[in-house]
């Protein structure tokens, strides 16, 4: 058995610009443009990086939520765009997601008990009383009481709607969970139980996650590595440890040297980048950065870096770590 749960090679997601009379596509906003990763099994991998980067959308293609435009997704070393739609809802047993917003994410006309019971009867799994029964230890999972099954999505908090989102996320018993900023919409002290009940599942079920974020102290709390997008590429993916004592890629940097620190009396020094990202329909030939990046050298605006092995387990897209490039910039 392979140590790799999941495996995407080359996905592109492109949306066309259609315009004029005859409605002629005119270009296209390359949302996620060429990514490569590999995610193994039982790990939580981040994606990470600012509003508009691609991680989302990256996150959606993975399940075929939408449907990518090139590339191979291989989950268990079978490629998912390959399977017919029938065959794919039998394999999304294996592979479920927990939205961004607990508020709109769960249909209001139905209580909890129904919302997690429903994944169940789609996939024809028990009878009705095994249903209930499985229904009920769910919610004992994820904090919740007998009671609450009863209940409409309205008459919970917000950490209590995202509750349940994890709880039919977890209903058909997935190898692995895409979590899509599943606490940025929650108060900080109830972002904090969600991430702990998270880390708790995943020891008890063997889960794998992908955990999409922009807040990099939560990534630094329940990810085992950690890829970094901009404007729909990777630019470096490494452990958390490495990427947080010692990021590699100029953007990296700069999104570490913004995060803020507990400690009043420490001063780091902040990187503040110049210009503005560009827009994804318009992306840079080279290097996606080469923009704004404070060490751009010609070959960045001409040639697009690919991610190598600086070194052991970390992975960059910068010429910066290429010997030949470090001639030009010396």
């Amino acid at each position: 058995m392979s140590e790799h749960l999941l495996e995407v090679k080359g996905l592109k997601k492109y949306y066309p610009i259609n315009k004029g009379f005859l409605n002629k596509t005119q270009g296209f906003v390359k949302a996620v443009d060429d990514i490569s990763f590999a995610v193994r099994r039982g790990e939580t991998f981040g994606l990470v990086g600012e509003s508009g980067c691609g991680k989302s959308t990256t996150g959606r293609s993975l399940l075929r939520l939408i449907e990518p435009t090139a590339g191979e997704i291989l989950f268990e070393g079978q490629d998912i765009r390959k399977l017919s739609m029938e065959e794919l809802r039998k394999r999304r047993r294996d592979m479920q997601i927990v939205f961004q917003d607990p508020f709109s994410s769960l249909d209001p006309r139905n209580t909890v008990e129904r919302i997690l019971e429903e994944p169940m009867i789609v996939h024809g799994v028990g009878d009705a009383r095994e249903r209930k029964a499985a229904v009920q230890r769910l919610a004992d999972v994820v904090g919740l009481s007998k009671a609450h099954l009863q209940r409409f999505p309205h008459q919970f908090s917000g950490g209590q709607r995202q509750r349940i989102g994890i709880a039919r996320a977890l209903a058909l018993q997935p190898k692995l969970i895409v979590a899509d900023e599943p606490v940025s919409a929650l108060d900080v002290s109830i972002q904090s139980q969600v991430i702990n009940l998270m880390q708790d599942l995943q020891r008890e079920f063997g889960l794998t996650y992908i955990f999409i974020a922009h807040d990099l102290s939560v990534v630094k709390h329940i990810c085992d590595r950690v890829a970094v997008m901009y404007l729909g590429r990777i630019v470096e993916i490494t452990d958390k440890e490495k990427l947080y004592s010692h990021p590699q890629h100029p953007y990296t940097q700069a999104l570490l040297s913004a995060v803020p620190e507990p400690d009043p009396d420490l001063r780091k020094e902040r990187i503040i980048l110049q210009g503005e990202v560009p827009s994804p329909a318009n992306a840079p030939v080279g290097c996606a950065f080469s923009t704004r990046c404070p060490h751009v050298m010609d070959i960045c605006r001409n040639t697009r870096p690919q991610l190598t092995e600086t070194e052991e387990g970390h992975l960059t897209a910068c010429y910066l770590y290429d010997g030949e490039a470090k001639t030009q910039l010396a």
